[in-house]
């Protein structure tokens, strides 16, 4: 790149990711430059991409074309609030500030109230599918001031993956925090849909003893149906990769213990601030937790029983209920997950769109997947799609598949092997289908304890009773 034509975006934080994002924007015909307080990351990022990496935030500033585009690749929280401070004072009415990190939305919404009356234009910009997706085409994610959404639309499409039918998979979500939120909402989705896809790995093993090189060969198959994704993808990959030092199956080797960036967390929280019912995002976030405690587990496993019983079942039809059971969980990930949207949406009034939410999913980013695009269509039939499982596709799917849960529910806990993803989808299945509930019982415990009140099914109104005569 010449050094004296200004640049079309900076992007600050040269890492892995933005030296990626770097390199995907030049090849899209877009000038950039990037700068980090590390030299030897500039240095890199300047040899690799061919592009100026300035030695500070004012040369990268002023080197930018009006109004001027910056795409923060920084860590989320701290580091986002220092490096805003220093770029406030360089920065003019029209420009542009993307963040592109992880960030919690609650900090977006922040921010945003912060630069009111500047005229700084700041945007929240979800960004999935790791180094690869920002080399080759991410999903994206953004929202906040629409002002901006003109100048970086161009800019932001072009890199993006692409969907089949072509259409980019970068779209606008709405004002304020909305676009780290339904980034937040898509890794909770992650969580969810890693630990069901775990746990049909863990009932092949544990259960019928298949080895690793047979349940790859078992997942690249259902990688070719309904189950298509990403991830179902790169774990055939995964139980097919032998260690070249003992010749074992790899996964095998690695310690059980998985770790988190707190996002599911967050999507856990959000659940249980707006009221939404969503067990089997938590459940994936408490497996994670419980997994963490690997000394304790080992200890409890010597003190506490569990049942004895075998496995005698005919291991083909087994996997084949497995599998049926992993699409039924994965749709009531799903489900919760665009309830998640849903309450957020009424919340905030972001007027979030739902299909094309599904749509910049497709692709690029991590939880792409086939039957994203039933959910696509699905919104785009009923914008106002109350839940998803009432969809009549989806409901179909349930129909199929809901047996085969139960039964490997059931099995699951009939052998003692630990499957609260499965477990908390079908609970959220059936507790959603529920005409009766046995709230009625709770309501009337609170009342009994606490004077809480309840209401009748046959009148009007809040009521008390003395439930004893003490």
């Amino acid at each position: 790149m010449n050094p004296s034509k200004q640049s079309d975006l900076g992007i600050v934080g040269l890492g892995v990711m933005g030296e990626n994002l770097a390199l995907n924007f030049d090849r899209n015909g877009f000038a950039v430059s990037g700068y980090d307080l590390d030299e030897h990351k500039r240095e890199s990022f300047a040899r690799r991409t061919g592009a100026v990496a300035p030695r500070s935030l004012a040369e990268l500033v002023a080197g930018l074309g009006a109004p001027r585009v910056l795409l923060l690749m920084v860590p989320a929280g701290a580091a986002v609030d220092a490096l805003l401070a220093e770029l406030r004072p360089l920065l003019a009415a029209g420009d542009i500030v993307i963040d592109g990190g992880n960030t919690r939305y609650t900090d977006t919404h922040r921010r945003i109230l912060e630069l009111t009356g500047t005229g700084i234009l700041y945007v929240g910009a979800g960004v999935s599918g790791g180094e690869e997706g920002a080399l080759r085409g991410p999903a994206i994610m953004p929202g906040g001031d629409a002002q901006a959404w003109p100048r970086i639309r161009p800019i932001l499409q072009a890199i993006a993956a692409r969907a089949e039918d072509g259409q980019p998979c970068c779209e606008w979500m709405g004002p304020g925090a909305a676009g780290h939120y339904v980034k937040m909402v898509h890794n909770g989705i992650e969580y969810a849909d890693m630990q069901t896809i775990c746990e049909a790995y863990f009932l092949m093993r544990e259960l019928p003893g298949m080895q690793p090189r047979e349940m790859s060969e078992v997942f690249a198959t259902w990688n070719r149906g309904e189950l298509s994704s990403y991830l179902v993808g790169i774990t055939a990959d995964i139980l097919a990769r032998t260690d070249p030092e003992t010749g074992r199956p790899l996964v095998d080797l690695i310690v059980d213990t998985a770790e988190q960036k707190g996002t599911g967390k967050w999507a856990s929280q959000a659940a249980l601030d707006l009221g939404v019912t969503a067990p089997t995002i938590a459940d994936a976030v408490f497996a994670r937790t419980v997994s963490a405690t690997r000394s304790e587990r080992a200890a409890a496993a010597e003190v506490l029983s569990g049942p004895d019983a075998r496995f005698s079942g005919e291991r083909d039809a087994f996997v084949e209920k497995i599998r049926r059971a992993l699409l039924a969980a994965k749709v009531c990930a799903y489900a919760q997950g665009f309830q998640l949207l849903a309450a957020a949406d009424r919340e905030h009034g972001w007027d979030l769109p739902f299909g094309s939410v599904a749509g910049v999913w497709r692709a690029g980013c991590i939880i792409r997947a086939r039957l994203l695009e039933d959910i696509r269509r699905a919104y785009v039939r009923e914008p106002q799609l109350v839940n998803l499982l009432l969809d009549p596709h989806f409901a179909a799917v349930m129909a199929d598949c809901h047996v085969a849960l139960r039964d490997v529910v059931a099995t699951a806990a009939q052998h003692g092997v630990a499957v609260p993803a499965f477990m908390s989808a079908l609970a959220y299945y059936d507790s959603y289908r529920s005409r009766r509930l046995p709230a009625n019982l709770l309501q009337a415990q609170r009342d009994y304890f606490g004077a809480h009140t309840y209401q009748r099914l046959d009148r009007p109104g809040k009521f008390h009773t003395k439930w004893t005569d003490a």
